[in-house]
């Protein structure tokens, strides 16, 4: 009974983030255990206080797909999405362009390449993230950057990796935003 509720759940999920679930089923199925340890890493992958949601939603999804390129970047597109960004700067995110965004969301995408490709020293990125969001504003982008590379990690090594496919940022139907509001979706068709 609590595994079809837990079903019920992730299905419900799945329809919020726009992508499969069922990794996370097969944990559940396969131990009880496993899958309430991997519960305790959700809050950490949502912990965002100081940080403006587009600003962390940059760093996730460069790290979704410097780890992934099938359903986790298409999620980080659909948070992205929720979080404000609009399809040409989730675009520009993906493609490297910061010249096409706002300072604090090139900033933002600077830092998280150079945090995840390790091709050039994030510390100038740093400093002037820290004086805008301070130290709590770091860490919030740390573990931004940490979380959107755990789930294709763990879904790979599962055999729940999907093929390659381009994120879909073509608007159908609504997504709900945090304020209430709706906001045109990003099709996981």
């Amino acid at each position: 009974m609590l595994r079809s509720l837990l079903h019920r759940r992730l299905d419900a999920e799945a329809r919020r983030l726009g992508a499969s679930m069922d990794y996370l089923k097969h944990i559940a199925d396969t131990s009880l255990p496993a899958f309430l340890a991997f519960l305790g890493f959700m809050p950490l992958a949502r912990y965002r206080r100081v940080l403006p949601p587009g600003v962390y939603a940059v760093a996730h999804l460069v790290a979704a797909q410097a780890a992934d390129c099938g359903d986790c970047v298409q999620i980080g597109v659909n948070q992205a999405r929720r979080a404000g960004l609009t399809p040409e700067h989730v675009r520009a995110i993906l493609e490297n362009h910061p010249e096409a965004l706002p300072a604090r969301l090139a900033e933002a995408l600077a830092f998280a390449r150079a945090v995840i490709h390790r091709d050039e020293d994030p510390g100038p990125h740093r400093e002037r993230l820290r004086s805008r969001y301070g130290d709590r504003g770091l860490v919030e982008l740390g573990y931004a950057l940490a979380a959107g590379g755990v789930y294709p990690v763990i879904k790979r090594a599962l055999g729940y990796d999907t093929a390659c496919r381009l994120p879909d940022l073509s608007l159908h139907g609504t997504v709900p935003a945090r304020n209430g509001l709706d906001r045109p979706a990003v099709s996981t068709a």
